[in-house]
């Protein structure tokens, strides 16, 4: 549990400090050109979740997110003896969901920077928060999936 709490910590300070740095380093809406025609740094403020949806709707994204915390504490924290792999995991999707909520309590939005166009599709662009939610969310499902087809036990 120490191990979560640490990880957890260092996701969220690296996250805000990336955030500072962001806001006061690129203009809003503007972009810093890092790899010509693939990536840059673009300064947005994203109202919604994910691709904006529910854009505007601080209050019930902030209620879904304080649920979720709630949900992934009863589900993979309370009273159970975690993995060491499930520590560093949980640790990176707490830290991301508390990175970007701090961001929508304080701002009313969450601030996006990371902005990609991959094979002339361009990609909504988001934050490091991001970044350690979906890799976090992908690779437990991966083990859960691994898991239920090896006949053990998971969440």
């Amino acid at each position: 549990m120490k191990k979560l709490a640490i990880i957890s910590l260092v996701c969220i300070i690296i996250d805000q400090i990336i955030k500072v740095v962001i806001t006061t380093n690129v203009e809003f809406a503007h972009s810093i050109n890092v790899v010509n025609n693939f990536f840059r740094i673009t300064y947005l403020q994203n109202t919604g979740a994910a691709w904006s949806i529910l854009s505007g709707n601080r209050i019930l994204l902030i209620i879904v997110t304080v649920i979720a915390l709630g949900i992934i504490y009863y589900v993979f924290l309370k009273d159970k003896k975690i993995k060491n792999y499930e520590s560093i995991l949980l640790g990176l999707l707490l830290g991301g969901i508390i990175g970007n909520l701090i961001d929508r309590v304080r701002f009313g939005y969450v601030i996006d920077y990371l902005d990609f166009n991959i094979f002339s599709y361009h990609y909504p662009v988001f934050n490091f928060a991001d970044i350690c939610i979906v890799i976090s969310i992908i690779i437990l499902v991966i083990i859960s999936l691994k898991e239920d087809k090896n006949g053990n036990n998971s969440r």
